[in-house]
């Protein structure tokens, strides 16, 4: 191949990545002039047992997601999950990342789609004593060579109160993309306000597949609401505590959401 046909090629690849910069802009530019309103649970693996109201769309944007492991990085952007109100105590999740390996290479990883339901209303509803959800759902195929085939996922949740500390413990499992091997996912979230707008949050979790090393992981950041809007930005770092998980990994995002009840009225 000549020189001026590398250079070609070369200025192809620059304006791809360029239109996929800002198109991400635009979207994270999107997000700040939608009207507002927000429940959202990132930075987390796990999750809560609360749902969107109906009619309601939760966005939850991770707009910078680096891990590092055995001295590579790789970065995911963005991860995103949109959660719609389907019913009163029911939503439907679905999810994705765009994942650059050291490879250089670009996948949509980690898809899926799911129905989340509140069993037993609690204090995330306003309720007293424990809340309790299930989520299930069909893990899709992704674009990473090796998790190319359809997969399953279902967990039960339980949320409550302990003094001060709100607390999250998810327990469940299905089978993987990769090749239908049966796995257990575990989790817990503890969170603690520091200031009404401004509370600390860490997470413990893990995933063991048949056949292969568990991946356990911990967490510790924090969400905070920075104005009277209701977005509220998480920011973390994991640290793995297996072999087989990713030795650190950063995060940060947000969360927001709007009703389609309301832009539907003239």
């Amino acid at each position: 191949m000549d020189r001026s046909q590398s250079q070609l090629d070369y200025t192809k690849r620059s304006s791809s990545r360029g239109r996929a910069l800002l198109a991400c802009l635009l979207l994270v530019l999107g997000l700040f002039l939608t009207p507002l309103d927000a429940w959202g649970y990132r930075p987390f693996v796990s999750t809560d047992a609360a749902v969107a109201d109906p009619k309601e769309v939760e966005i939850e944007l991770g707009y910078f997601n680096l891990q590092r492991a055995k001295r590579e990085n790789t970065f995911s952007i963005p991860k995103l999950v949109l959660n719609y109100g389907l019913l009163r105590d029911v939503e439907i999740v679905g999810e994705f990342r765009v994942e650059r390996s050291p490879t250089a290479n670009w996948d949509v990883v980690d898809p899926g789609l799911f129905l989340k339901a509140v069993l037993k209303e609690g204090i995330l509803q306003e309720k007293n004593g424990i809340g309790f959800a299930v989520e299930a759902g069909p893990l899709l195929p992704s674009t990473a060579k090796e998790e190319r085939k359809f997969g399953f996922e279902g967990i039960g949740i339980l949320s409550g109160q302990l003094a001060a500390l709100t607390y999250h413990v998810n327990f469940g499992g299905g089978v993987d993309r990769a090749e239908t091997n049966p796995f257990a996912v575990w989790g817990m979230i503890l969170e603690l306000p520091v200031v009404p707008k401004f509370r600390l949050v860490g997470e413990v979790t893990g995933e063991s597949i048949q056949s292969k090393k568990p991946n356990n992981s911990a967490l510790f950041g924090f969400i905070w609401q920075p104005t009277s809007s209701n977005v509220f930005l998480d920011a973390g770092v994991r640290r793995g505590i297996s072999r087989v998980a990713p030795d650190w990994q950063f995060t940060m995002g947000l969360t927001f959401g709007f009703s389609l009840s309301g832009a539907a009225r003239p």
